[in-house]
């Protein structure tokens, strides 16, 4: 027996350890939204969709792009300097400016920025959904280690109370009162207990872990709850708690309904931005450029030149013949680097119309297809109405359930506490064996342990209502 009270002390002593920073409900709702990976993979979705939202409305901002390219060129090329074939070997630089914008397209642009705006809008009710998600998540997992808590109690009462009947037993059976059998049969129990403990207590260290791994809690890390006694827990009333009533306030309220809503306004957009790809586009365009040629050259002079045209004899004597003015040849030399994107400088301006005639029926099939898919959202969305009415309703039949079994089981209670004193007082004077006691004790402690679940689920499903409801969860 000693190694068992010392089992069981020790696995007690290892639970209790863990509770070195006691937490509640409203401060781990709050480390977990901060922490939790799924809150934050939502959160990384949302800023992507503002970032898609904001690059189509700078999309109506003209286009500005600036190019350049340097490369030698042999054989029989243009020269890009005056348009002229050669077969010189030659090194060319050339510089673009360009700039485009969209004048008219029957509205896709502006489409699809409020396509886009209510599909970011939508990621951001998104985020509170997963925060809701998790806060329930967390509410639950606390009511499990409050529960877990409350089951260990209940068996560490049940093995005191089966120590202490050992204890008296044991006198009796050395005064001879009392066969040793009565002893063996208390001692059985004791071990029956305390496994029950250590299991119990296992437990409840599992919960915990769980409520850590929900809220991203280093495993290693101390950390406890706080306990607030069952009863204390604020509940509203269950006549506010109707399921039509709770259903029409959530459909406002829940997230998952405004997401829908906005996600169906963002494909209606998409339809229309679509569709207007199926008509012309008319746009304008300006470019400016320059090009150099290593080659390049550009007069910088002239040789004055008065070639003899002939001779003529005057008395005899033989004279050149000159032109009246001299002929000037031209001196050319290189043209320098910046002269020539000076000299070679172009401009151009316009508008260009595209219209799509023919090109694989893709416009056309992609219209078709945004239809589809704002159908099936508006299917979703009704089946998320369906699935949430559901969802409210079963949860209101399972209160109703939850209180009634909770009233049958505190009634067992306190019956089944009657008659475990009266037994208790029997086995006392003598009128009853350690089996009918035990058998009376373990009622008792079986009942206890339905009332505790009963009113635990009780609660859980009358915070559910509460949180349809758009109330949050709170347990203080």
């Amino acid at each position: 027996m000693r190694k068992i009270l010392l089992f069981v002390a020790f696995s007690t002593s290892v639970f209790v350890g863990l509770g070195q920073e006691k937490w509640d409900l409203k401060r781990a709702v709050e480390f977990a939204l901060a922490n939790n990976i799924s809150v934050k993979q939502a959160d990384v979705q949302a800023r992507l969709a503002a970032v898609q939202y904001k690059q189509t409305k700078l999309a109506q901002i003209p286009s500005l792009n600036f190019s350049g390219n340097v490369s030698y060129l042999t054989g029989r090329n243009q020269d890009p300097t005056n348009f002229e074939l050669i077969t010189q070997g030659f090194v060319n630089n050339g510089y673009n400016l360009q700039s485009s914008v969209t004048l008219f397209n029957f509205f896709n642009r502006q489409a699809t920025i409020a396509a886009n705006q209510f599909e970011t809008e939508a990621s951001k009710v998104n985020v509170d959904r997963v925060r809701n998600d998790i806060s329930l998540n967390v509410a639950n997992a606390y009511l499990q280690v409050l529960l877990s808590r409350e089951q260990v109690n209940i068996s560490k009462v049940q093995v005191q109370q089966t120590t202490a009947q050992l204890s008296n037993t044991r006198k009796l059976v050395n005064a001879g009162s009392l066969p040793e059998l009565e002893a063996a049969n208390l001692e059985a129990q004791l071990a029956r207990d305390s496994s029950a403990l250590v299991s119990a207590d296992a437990t409840a260290i599992t919960n915990l872990l769980a409520l850590k791994a929900l809220m991203n809690v280093d495993m290693a890390a101390p950390f406890d709850v706080t306990t607030p006694p069952i009863d204390q827990i604020p509940l509203v009333s269950l006549a506010e708690l109707q399921p039509e009533v709770v259903y029409n306030i959530a459909l406002d309220k829940q997230p998952l309904q405004q997401s829908n809503a906005l996600r169906i306004k963002s494909n209606e957009q998409y339809v229309r931005a679509q569709r207007a790809t199926l008509f012309p586009t008319i746009s304008a365009f300006g470019q400016l450029g320059s090009n150099f040629n290593n080659t390049g050259m550009r007069v910088i002079g002239s040789t004055p030149i008065n070639p003899v045209i002939g001779i003529t004899d005057v008395n005899g004597t033989s004279y050149n013949v000159y032109y009246p003015t001299p002929t000037a040849v031209p001196l050319t030399g290189k043209n320098p680097y910046f002269n020539q994107l000076n000299q070679n400088f172009s401009q151009s301006i316009g508008l260009s119309l595209n219209i799509p005639i023919f090109n694989g029926w893709q416009q056309k099939m992609g219209y078709h297809r945004t239809k589809l898919n704002l159908e099936t959202f508006k299917l979703q969305a009704e089946q998320d109405n369906v699935t949430l009415k559901q969802n409210i309703y079963q949860a209101y039949t399972g209160v109703v359930a939850a209180l009634q079994k909770f009233n049958a089981n505190h009634i067992t209670v306190v019956n089944t506490q009657k008659v475990y004193e009266f037994a208790q007082k029997r086995f006392e004077q003598g009128m009853l064996n350690t089996f009918d006691l035990i058998t009376a004790q373990n009622n008792l402690t079986r009942a206890k342990f339905d009332e505790v679940l009963t009113h635990y689920d009780y609660v859980f499903r009358m915070k559910v209502l509460e949180f349809y409801r758009g109330e949050g969860i709170k347990l203080e």
